[in-house]
């Protein structure tokens, strides 16, 4: 959410960001909410004067008491009871009036960093780097699925039957193998000086709807019937929510944070063939990471956090690339953003295993996460950044670490989570 005064002062600036991400019909919001602020302002100077106006009157009313002056008393009486009227009337227009800001400041996109490309949808995503040789072996990788049915790791028709679509069963080697990923992965950024986090699967709407856009919300969660709670649709939003309404000391910061949980997601529409199996379904499970920091360190917390879940993969031998989002692919808090692709020797192609984002402080003024610094009070920054989401890094590390005699080799670094073995069959 964008500060009011900024949008005040730069409300050119405002539009050509909205045009940017391609929703010209946000436009006339930011004239919409200038209108709005400016009978805000206009209210609370009323208010402001009506309420002088009552203390000037107060002071007469007792001069006149004290004088024997009851008649004119009672005159300035009715006049105070007149601006009570006037000035309850303005405090309903206020709140309304302000709810409506609220409401639409909440629907204007965040400001993009001029780095973001230009873009329409996700079409136009930049490839920046690659990391690893994609490599195509001479033998035939079936389908994510059959690997895994022929170690006996999978059961999607049981899961159906429970849960219905979007839903399965791992088991033995394979449901072991999506365990020690999501182990190896906590340790990994433990050592990268992260606190390990598990936080609570259900979080409140005011949490909701301070860490992500209405979009968003409509499209992922799931709500609890009868109650004030989601599920969540990733670990982020609850450790986000972690410091709502926090004045934090600037020595605090930067607060850096890797959790795990299961995630939620509906997962509306259509996919394709391609993200049938557990690809795209509505209950997984993640590590991720996140950080609280100074605006000012925020980039560099960018760069640092991408950069890990690539070397991550890069130890379990799956060749990744970073992909920049567009402006027109970036979520409405979100001021820059990279995907993780790992490389699929299947389909020949790289596919989505994470997303790293730098949200600025949309996110923190949402919520009111507050720093205490030397210079005085500002807003937080805040990032996220998944670290491993099977089932789709299993996906990638089934064919990426598949053998031709169809055994799955184990990564060095992860067998001592595999219980020292170096392949299973």
């Amino acid at each position: 959410m964008l500060d009011i005064r900024f949008l005040r002062e730069n409300p050119e600036v405002v539009k050509q960001n909205i045009r940017n991400k391609f929703q010209e019909n946000k436009l006339p919001l930011v004239d919409e909410v200038i209108a709005l602020d400016l009978r805000n302002r206009e209210i609370k100077q009323e208010v402001e004067a009506l309420r002088a106006e009552k203390n000037k009157i107060s002071k007469m009313i007792g001069a006149c008491m004290a004088q024997g002056k009851k008649e004119e008393a009672e005159e300035y009486k009715k006049q105070v009871t007149a601006n009570a009227g006037r000035t309850e009337e303005l405090s309903k227009e206020e709140k309304e009036v302000e709810e409506k800001i609220k409401t639409i400041m909440m629907t204007i996109p965040n400001i993009i960093d001029p780095s973001v490309p230009i873009g329409k949808d996700d079409s136009e995503n930049v490839e920046l780097e690659k990391f690893g040789e994609p490599l195509v072996p001479d033998f035939e990788i079936p389908y994510h699925t059959d690997i895994m049915a022929k170690f006996n790791g999978i059961d999607i028709d049981s899961a159906g039957r429970v849960a219905g679509n979007g839903f399965y069963y791992l088991m033995g080697d394979i449901a072991r193998l999506h365990s020690a990923v999501t182990a190896y992965a906590r340790d990994f950024m433990i050592d990268k000086g992260f606190t390990y986090c598990i936080p609570p699967f259900m979080i409140r709407s005011n949490v909701v709807t301070g860490v992500m856009s209405f979009a968003e919300m409509d499209s992922m969660m799931y709500k609890i019937e009868g109650e004030d709670l989601y599920l969540i649709g990733t670990s982020e939003h609850s450790m986000i929510g972690k410091f709502i309404d926090q004045m934090l000391d600037e020595e605090q910061l930067p607060q850096t944070l890797t959790s795990y949980s299961p995630c939620f997601r509906k997962e509306k529409g259509a996919h394709g063939i391609e993200e049938r199996g557990v690809y795209r379904i509505h209950q997984f499970e993640k590590q991720e990471m996140i950080v609280v920091c100074k605006p000012e360190e925020s980039m560099d917390w960018y760069e640092k956090m991408w950069r890990y879940t690539v070397e991550l993969f890069r130890t379990l031998d799956i060749p990744v690339r970073q992909l920049e989002c567009c402006s027109g692919d970036l979520a409405d808090l979100k001021v820059k953003s990279c995907d993780v692709e790992a490389w699929s020797p299947r389909q020949k192609k790289y596919f989505e295993v994470g997303s790293c984002s730098n949200l600025g402080d949309a996110q923190a003024r949402r919520l009111g996460i507050r720093v205490k610094g030397k210079d005085g009070k500002y807003f937080a920054h805040t990032l996220n950044n998944t670290v491993v989401a099977p089932p789709r890094m299993l996906i990638a590390f089934l064919e990426n670490n598949l053998q031709a005699d169809g055994s799955i080799r184990i990564p060095e670094a992860l067998r001592p989570y595999m219980g020292g073995k170096t392949e299973i069959r």
